[in-house]
């Protein structure tokens, strides 16, 4: 009688061929974006970054269930993450998908952006706007007494001043007749575009911080300038066509940087411009506390995709960087 032996499994198998790179970016994708949740979280970042609690708020969903899909997100190229301090905060990522696949990615954007969101979500994101806006109001209310000491923990007006300056006088403006400057501070540029602009306006949200402007500029004997309590969507800017948008160290303290940068390109004259200037991106967590700051500055590219979704286009860009570390980022935008 002859034995019959079966061959096993015990010894190794011969190596598998490795998957095709672009078909396992295209299943990851295709993954992805193949869940309601996940489709509306990519919604929710359109113009916006949020930290994992924030999001668990907006979905009121536990952070290991949302965790599991932001993960899924990120392997396909989707979502970005950035460490602020002990948070992860989570943003749409333009960029960095197989370049046989960003056609689909932008298509997946383009379609998500037209969604709207459950009602529910929209009430919880709106919550957490108003918290944002009340945590910054509260800061500058606070401390706006010392509102020069605490700036010049970061970049002091006087480092970037003469910069910012040069930029708008090197702009492209057909006309100089009205300037806008979104959260003038202590008052010190307006003093400059009073001197560039027939017409200026003071826009700020913090009573003390207008007062402060407004004392500055009366000292200066400057009276051309209009000064507004309120926002970005005051009523009182509806008739407003600005020929150049200011925002100096402003888009940190604000919930919603991309929602502003729509707002002001509304307001804009044709051939008007943007001047924008921020820190970029840095780790010091300390800077909410002792400075108001929501965001710990902006990628330059970030601020770069909140601008082309608001309808702008970059012009020039100049970075300083600053003994204590911080860099600061001064752009200008025009319609594209």
């Amino acid at each position: 009688m002859t034995a019959t032996t079966t061959a096993t499994s015990a010894g190794p198998m011969p190596d598998q061929p490795q998957p095709d790179v672009r078909l396992a970016a295209l299943t990851n994708l295709c993954k992805a974006s193949a869940d309601t949740l996940r489709l509306l979280v990519l919604r929710v970042l359109r113009n916006d970054s949020f930290g994992v609690s924030e999001l668990c708020a907006i979905f009121n969903i536990r952070q290991p269930a949302l965790s599991h899909h932001l993960k899924v997100l990120a392997n396909a190229g989707l979502v970005a993450a950035r460490r602020e301090a002990n948070t992860i905060f989570y943003r749409r990522s333009e960029l960095g998908q197989h370049p046989d696949l960003e056609a689909l990615q932008h298509s997946i954007f383009a379609t998500v952006d037209e969604l709207e969101l459950p009602e529910e979500i929209q009430h919880r994101l709106a919550a957490l706007h108003r918290q944002r806006e009340e945590n910054s109001g509260n800061f500058f209310r606070l401390n706006a007494h010392k509102f020069q000491q605490q700036r010049d923990l970061i970049a002091s007006y006087e480092q970037y001043a003469d910069v910012v300056a040069q930029v708008l006088a090197d702009a492209p403006l057909e006309r100089r007749h009205t300037v806008l400057e979104v959260g003038p501070g202590d008052g010190s540029f307006l003093l400059e575009l009073a001197s560039k602009f027939e017409r200026v306006v003071a826009l700020d949200n913090a009573p003390g911080m207008l007062q402060q402007a407004r004392e500055k500029a009366a000292a200066a004997g400057v009276h051309t300038v209009d000064f507004i309590l309120g926002d970005t969507r005051s009523p009182q800017l509806r008739a407003l066509r600005a020929d150049c948008v200011v925002i100096n160290m402003v888009l940190h303290h604000t919930p919603a940087p991309g929602d502003v940068l729509k707002d002001v390109a509304a307001l804009l004259a044709p051939s008007g411009v943007v001047l924008v200037t921020d820190l970029c991106h840095h780790d010091q967590g300390w800077a909410r506390e002792n400075c108001g700051d929501l965001w710990l500055g902006f990628d330059p590219q970030a601020l770069a995709e909140w601008a082309q979704a608001a309808g702008l286009q970059e012009i020039a860009s100049v970075y300083l960087a600053q003994r204590n570390g911080f860099q600061v980022q001064v752009r200008l935008f025009g319609p594209a």
